[in-house]
């Protein structure tokens, strides 16, 4: 739900997304509120959430009893959110690139990129690493930290499509509006990945063999809601509103290739390529209630009492 705030260039957004874990009796919600800017750096148009909150940003993650009805545990979502969609990607590279895959790039240097990065040196056996950014520091300061996490070389670049070029993956996680990986620099045989609509061009979409999505049923809508009189800038959906896309939203999904419903690559040439945008609420459930086991066995974590969330009326 997007509607104005008191700055002509910002937006509040509220997002709420949820699932069920039955099996293990996990109900999720995860809620983020934000402040939206969307600056534009070297003709790029960019999605920022402004840290409005005292320096800090506010997303949060509510676990409950599928038993009790219960609330079970309040945690802070970025943390588990990254590791959602890095994950994610990672499992998708592990079916999809080809095993000898030893050089990705990774076009993006902030919060989610480091985690694309560490899914996919977790399933595959990588000698480089390269990244690009517009920022160029950003770019350097993140190379420095993703090599001495994984002791891996990893190079900073200043122009993108250097940075792709025999590469045998590269995986797209920026907060841009445009796109950042274009059609003629998709070499044969290689793996793409993105987090976000509109990171990888129309043209490059269209031309991979294999692609598969996070989930066929959530590609078309992001269920936006935006006020009256606010013009936002994400208000278009390029993968619901351009014709020549309809089809990749009824793609094979990431659930069907693990459980090897569907096929995974089938040759070395193939240009394969993993769609991780609109994610799914039970993944914060499963991922919540492993978390919430783990918090109880070590015992971290802070008792609040029950009472403070229930209450003797209901609607």
């Amino acid at each position: 739900m997007i509607v104005g705030t008191g700055n002509k260039d910002t937006v509040y957004s509220l997002k709420m997304v949820g699932g069920v874990v039955p099996s293990a009796g996990i109900g999720a919600v995860r809620i983020n509120s934000d402040i939206l800017s969307f600056p534009e750096t070297g003709g790029q148009r960019r999605k920022v959430k402004v840290p409005a909150a005292g320096g800090r940003w506010v997303g949060l993650l509510l676990l409950f009893s599928t038993e009790t009805g219960e609330p079970l545990a309040i945690l802070p979502d970025g943390v588990l959110q990254r590791m959602r969609v890095g994950a994610s990607s990672g499992l998708a590279m592990r079916y999809l690139a080809r095993p000898e895959t030893t050089v990705v790039t990774v076009l993006g240097s902030g919060w989610q990129a480091y985690a694309q990065v560490l899914a996919a040196a977790a399933v595959r056996p990588l000698r480089e690493i390269r990244v690009f950014s517009p920022n160029h520091d950003n770019a350097r300061t993140f190379a420095a930290n993703v090599e001495n996490k994984l002791e891996i070389p990893v190079k900073a670049f200043i122009a993108p499509e250097i940075a792709v070029r025999g590469a045998d993956a590269v995986l797209c996680a920026t907060n841009s509006m445009q796109a950042v990986l274009q059609e003629e620099w998709v070499e044969p045989g290689m793996h793409l990945g993105s987090i976000r609509d509109g990171e990888i061009s129309p043209t490059a979409l269209l031309n991979a063999d294999r692609i598969v999505v996070h989930d066929p049923g959530n590609m078309g809508s992001d269920h936006l809601v935006v006020a009256s009189g606010i013009e936002h800038q994400e208000g278009r959906k390029e993968i619901a509103t351009d014709p020549r896309l309809a089809s990749i939203a009824g793609a094979p999904s990431l659930a069907g290739l693990v459980a090897n419903a569907t096929p995974g690559r089938k040759g070395q040439t193939e240009v394969t390529c993993f769609l991780n945008f609109h994610g799914l609420g039970y993944q914060f459930a499963a991922a919540g209630a492993t978390l919430l086991k783990k918090a109880h066995s070590t015992g971290l974590g802070r008792t609040l009492p029950l009472e403070w969330f229930t209450q003797n009326v209901h609607s």
